[in-house]
């Protein structure tokens, strides 16, 4: 039996892109139409605003006698308190002798005497910038929140790691809590726990836990079946297959989940200065609220370095032969170095001294000056042609249209784009904001995300695809990735504002280096992926380099450039909100009020509420996009 090839034209004749071009000029006849009306302006006297503001009036009245805070949170907080307090206490004890030996000894058995030679170094770093009580606090208060983290973390990992219930259950949390920038968690638990180190612990430690509990249950639901049915059969209990199987094979990565836990906490750990937590955040708040980079820039090198350190001891630990023993000549020499800097205690003192330490607050600003000066043409060239291209226009467009065709046309785009229940979402998170009351400034935040995210994309792809090209390139360009990995968020923003002063355009170039990195190896490891035979089919067939990318590369890498855009995405939003403190405006600008101005809590938390519906709604729709079958798969199917 024949059977014949009929071609059948699509609707009227029409080609693929007709329908998207007509729906895209119906909006914009409706945006021309209706343009003005419908704009939600923002009221900073909105009733959600002060009914808020009222509500943190009640709970500071009744703090001391409400029952639920008076014998439950305030409770935790006192415990948490008292926990930073010991560990404090101890760190202060030890005196920087102390406390450089015993980093030292750490530092050799984790990963020999170079991680240990390193982990000295870096102590003393603090001590020569000048800033050694701030270290010791930020050292203590990561120390306070990785522990509780990991408390909690761990055990849960663990069990989900067991159970695919638990896990379906907890991985919708986990995905709102690392979409969350770092300032939504401050609003609340400056509203339950008050200010203070207490409260900073246990912001960095809500920040810093998905990481311990999403990697612990990736590492035990990796472990071999084959070995947990070996225990089994020889009548192991379920606490011993846990304590003798699953746990010592998934050592390694469980040591990876550490190491995310505590860069997380770097992170979060500056930012919760603005709760009144101690440590380095302060010289860095205090830097960036008078706009020099000479006060932040020291206390930015020991929250790089204090990373750096961490990272190395904790990567050396993940990557160390689970079989193979530390060594006695090992444990001889940490043993020498913990014992020599606590014999030194009572010799040296515990405070670093004066005279050892390098002050270049002022040779920082002068030199941040003359970049001023001196590429001032430069840098309001590129300032202005983004803000006259790009931000002007976008911005005018999203705040000027009405918001029911905006909330309209992101239906549209996110059901075509990734589905029904992606789009529901977007549109449940636009509708929650504009009730909310700060629709114009999410307009606005909406604005700066997408052209950092644009320039992120674009930078990203590049580089990603140069360095899948070139191992040589990639050979240069991973080390720097790795470095940039490591930083906390808010070093990123000392060359931004030491380039573009306190503008809008400042997160945005400050959000730009701060996602590129993730996006960079997103794009470099989906690209290479790619299987070495389809690339030799299509070279054998007379493609060119550039039709091998276009054709072959790119469009079987869709997945891991889709997760790039939603990392990067997800970063930029991060790090917007941040640059509100350097002139950014809109919603970062909004928390950081409430935090500063007691009469705008209200709005400061509102606002942090629209950040993380924001990230939600632009997470759900690169994910859904993920998902969704290629333009090819859905041609044929």
């Amino acid at each position: 039996m024949s059977t014949t090839a009929v071609s059948t034209p699509s609707r009227l004749g029409l080609p693929r892109w007709a329908a998207p071009a007509g729906v895209a000029v119906l909006f914009a006849a409706a945006y021309l139409v209706f343009r003005g009306t419908g704009t939600l302006p923002h009221d900073k006297e909105a009733p959600q605003f002060l009914a808020v503001t009222d509500l943190r009036e009640w709970i500071d009245e009744h703090r001391n006698d409400n029952p639920f805070f008076l014998y439950f949170l305030n409770y935790i907080r006192l415990g948490v308190g008292a926990l930073y307090d010991a560990f404090e206490t101890v760190l202060y004890a030890l005196g920087w002798p102390g406390v450089t030996g015993v980093m030292g000894a750490l530092g050799w058995l984790a990963g020999g005497w170079r991680i240990g030679l390193l982990a000295m170094a870096g102590v003393s770093t603090f001590g020569v910038l000048g800033l050694w009580q701030s270290s010791i606090d930020t050292l203590a208060l990561v120390t306070v929140a990785v522990l509780l983290s990991l408390a909690i973390g761990v055990p849960l990992g663990v069990w989900a790691g067991l159970s695919a219930r638990v896990r379906r259950t907890i991985t919708p949390v986990l995905d709102v809590m690392q979409i969350m920038p770092t300032f939504a968690y401050l609003a609340p638990l400056a509203l339950f726990f008050h200010i203070g180190a207490p409260a900073g612990a246990i912001a960095t430690m809500i920040y810093s836990i998905p990481p311990a509990i999403r990697i612990t249950a990736l590492a035990i639901s990796q472990v071999s079946p084959t070995a947990v049915e070996a225990s089994t059969s020889l009548g192991a209990t379920r606490a011993q297959t846990l304590l003798k199987v699953y746990l010592p094979l998934a050592r390694s990565t469980m040591a990876l989940a550490v190491n995310q836990t505590i860069m997380m906490a770097l992170s979060m750990v500056v930012i919760a200065n603005l709760i009144s937590a101690p440590g380095l955040g302060g010289d860095i708040i205090r830097g960036l609220s008078r706009a020099q980079v000479g006060i932040m820039l020291p206390a930015g090198v020991a929250v790089v370095v204090m990373a750096v350190v961490l990272d190395r001891m904790m990567m050396a630990v993940s990557t160390r032969d689970p079989h193979a023993g530390i060594g006695r000549t090992n444990l001889v020499a940490a043993g020498v170095l913990a014992v020599a800097g606590l014999a030194l205690i009572p010799v040296l003192p515990r405070v670093w001294p004066e005279n050892l330490t390098v002050n270049f607050v002022a040779e920082v600003n002068d030199v941040v000056r003359w970049a001023e000066t001196s590429w001032y043409g430069v840098t309001t060239f590129i300032k202005d042609l983004t803000s006259t291209a790009l931000l002007n226009p976008l911005e005018s467009l999203l705040t000027t249209a009405p918001w029911w065709l905006v909330a309209l046309a992101v239906l549209t785009v996110a059901w075509r784009v990734s589905g029904v229940r992606p789009a529901l979402t977007a549109l449940g998170c636009l509708l929650a904001i504009a009730l909310l009351g700060v629709w114009e400034h999410t307009m606005q935040t909406m604005t700066t995300v997408a052209v950092a995210v644009l320039v992120t994309l674009l930078i990203g792809l590049l580089l990603g695809v140069a360095a899948a090209r070139s191992p040589r390139y990639s050979a240069i360009q991973r080390p720097i990735l790795d470095a940039a990995q490591t930083m906390p968020a808010f070093v990123y923003l000392l060359p931004a504002l030491a380039l573009f002063e306190t503008t809008r355009f400042t997160a945005i170039f400050a959000s730009i280096i701060y996602a590129v990195p993730p996006v960079v190896r997103l794009v470099e490891d989906g690209i290479k992926a790619v299987p070495a035979t389809v690339v030799e089919a299509a070279a054998s067939a007379g493609s060119t380099p550039g039709q091998l990318l276009r054709k072959v590369q790119l469009p079987m890498a869709r997945r891991a450039i889709l997760l790039a855009a939603n990392q990067g995405i997800v970063m930029t939003l991060a790090m917007v909100v941040v640059g509100g403190l350097v002139g950014a405006g809109a919603l970062g600008y909004d928390v950081v009020a409430g935090f500063s101005q007691r009469t705008d809590f209200g709005m400061g938390f509102i606002a942090g509420i629209a950040t993380v519906l924001l990230g939600v709604m632009l997470d759900r729709i690169t994910q859904g996009a993920d998902k969704r079958p290629s333009p090819q798969k859905r041609k044929f199917t």
